[in-house]
């Protein structure tokens, strides 16, 4: 194969000394213009290495407290064997010498940035074009060569992005009445997006901008069910017409959801909300068992859900990076307002692979989901699974230290929520006879069993365990198995052995 020329051949690269030596000697004059550029501009921008170095050693004793200017400095570059090149402490008066106005300096110091980052974009596109042209990496597909140019301009996209400066606590103040205002004029007297379900809304407030919601529990317990329902009952509650573009409908606290789904296909959660929406059991849906007045009735059902403002992603083994791209499209395209991962587990950092240390792969999963939700400023909700600790108790609700591979899934959270049924351990317990034991005994056993499975019948437990906004405690909500659906509990109008949701 025919070795391909670098992309830089007969041009020259970004660079321009004449503004790093105007900026350093504004330093010079001034060391006020440091406090200015200081947050965004770094050592490596300099093209050139001496003048990264000079830079450096004005911020050291500009951080000490001391004052920089070529006296200070004169010692420590007269024995530098670099600048002596240059012609020593001279160079430093030089710099000095030669400013005209400390005016522009921040100017300056934002072009020195600019240039770096577009030398920065040659390194990235010459490495995609290579790394493209070899095969000396199999498991580095194109699709992985993709996901990792992502990576590398998402990280060159943040080196330009200046971090917000403290603002006056009145405009905080200011923002967070307004946020207060907006809840007020709800129906639903909740601040962030609802989840439909009433004791959970009370108990949350709805779910935050830029929070990380964790949604954790054992296999069977409807982690999957419960986060469809939660997004269906977002977007069904959005009002505002598509093209608005605004994420969030702040008269019905509704959203624009997206949910990624890693484990199931896009066509299975399709199948579970038309069962949800038109009760009739998903097994059935599946099978084709559907007759005359359930097919309508699909039909009419299938009308109403076209008008949803949900997008369902269902790509496996999806990294972070790969996530943000999407999401980021998504908000662009359509608002958005709620992102919905099924689950933590199955998804992969976005560097390297390190099959060795799966803790600390999930806890740069976990970082990364919550730079996402802060980054888009909607609320992020990613479904986990739970060790198998819990099964060896005798009370299995789940706690916190039963988060699986949790690394910083605790920490990074602002609010874990563990979803917990004692009717299916229940269920799996019945007891049968033992042996000596007589008929009457077996009979009293048996029937307190069948008590306890009434109690326990449709019933769903959602312990909050932790919320930063908030108080911690326990949600009860109807489950429905045939229909994978949760909903709220009516409990002043129904004895214990007919509870059921109220719609």
């Amino acid at each position: 194969m025919k070795e391909q020329a670098p992309l830089t051949k007969d041009r020259d690269l970004p660079i321009n000394y004449e503004i790093e030596q105007a900026l350093l000697g504004a330093l010079l004059v001034n060391n006020l213009v440091y406090e200015k550029i200081a947050e965004f501009l770094k050592v490596e921008h300099f093209s050139d290495p001496l003048h990264g170095r000079i830079y450096q050693a004005i911020g050291r004793l500009i951080q000490s407290g001391q004052i920089a200017d070529v006296m200070t400095l004169k010692n420590q570059f007269d024995q530098d064997e670099v600048l002596k090149g240059q012609g020593g402490s001279k160079y430093l008066t030089q710099l000095k010498d030669s400013v005209i106005s400390i005016i522009n300096a921040e100017d300056f110091a934002r072009q020195i940035q600019d240039l770096f980052i577009r030398r920065q974009l040659i390194d990235v596109g010459e490495k995609v074009v290579n790394q493209a042209f070899s095969f000396q990496e199999p498991e580095k597909n194109a699709h992985k060569q993709i996901e990792m140019a992502e990576q590398n301009l998402y990280s060159l996209a943040e080196t330009g992005q200046i971090e917000s400066k403290a603002q006056p606590f009145y405009i905080s103040l200011n923002n967070a009445i307004k946020t207060a205002e907006a809840a007020a004029s709800r129906a639903s007297k909740i601040a962030g997006v609802t989840t439909g379900l009433v004791d959970l809304d009370r108990k949350l407030g709805g779910l935050h901008p830029s929070d990380l919601v964790i949604l954790a529990g054992r296999p069977s317990m409807g982690k999957t069910a419960l986060a469809m329902n939660i997004a269906v009952n977002a977007v069904e509650a959005y009002k505002l017409e598509p093209g608005d573009k605004k994420g969030v409908d702040p008269t019905s606290a509704g959203a624009v959801t997206l949910f990624f789904s890693l484990e199931m296909s896009s066509e299975q959660l399709a199948t579970r909300i038309l069962a949800e929406k038109s009760e009739i059991a998903s097994d059935r849906i599946r099978r084709g068992d559907i007759k005359g007045d359930d097919f309508l009735k699909i039909i009419e059902v299938s009308k109403q859900l076209n008008k949803l403002n949900l997008y369902i992603d269902d790509t496996p083994a999806l990294s972070v990076a790969s996530l943000r791209t999407r999401a980021r499209r998504v908000k662009r395209q359509h608002g958005l307002g709620l992102i919905v991962i099924d689950y933590l587990q199955l998804m992969q950092s976005s560097g390297p692979v390190r099959s060795d240390n799966r803790v600390q792969e999930v806890s740069e999963i976990t970082r990364g989901l919550k730079a996402v939700a802060k980054e888009l400023n909607v609320p992020v909700l990613a479904l986990s699974q739970l060790s198998r600790a819990v099964e060896t108790r005798e009370d299995k609700r789940p706690q916190l230290a039963d988060l699986r591979e949790s690394g910083s899934i605790e920490q990074d959270a602002d609010v874990v929520m563990f979803i917990y049924r004692e009717q299916y351990y229940h269920e799996r317990e019945q007891p049968k006879q033992r042996n000596e034991e007589d008929e009457g005994k077996f009979n009293i056993r048996y029937e307190r069993w069948k008590e306890r499975g009434i109690k326990v019948h449709n019933i769903a437990e959602l312990n909050i365990a932790k919320q930063r906004h908030g108080p911690i405690g326990t949600v009860e909500l109807f489950f429905d198995g045939s229909l994978t659906r949760f909903g709220n509990m009516d409990r002043q109008h129904q004895p214990l052995n007919e509870r059921r949701q109220i719609k």
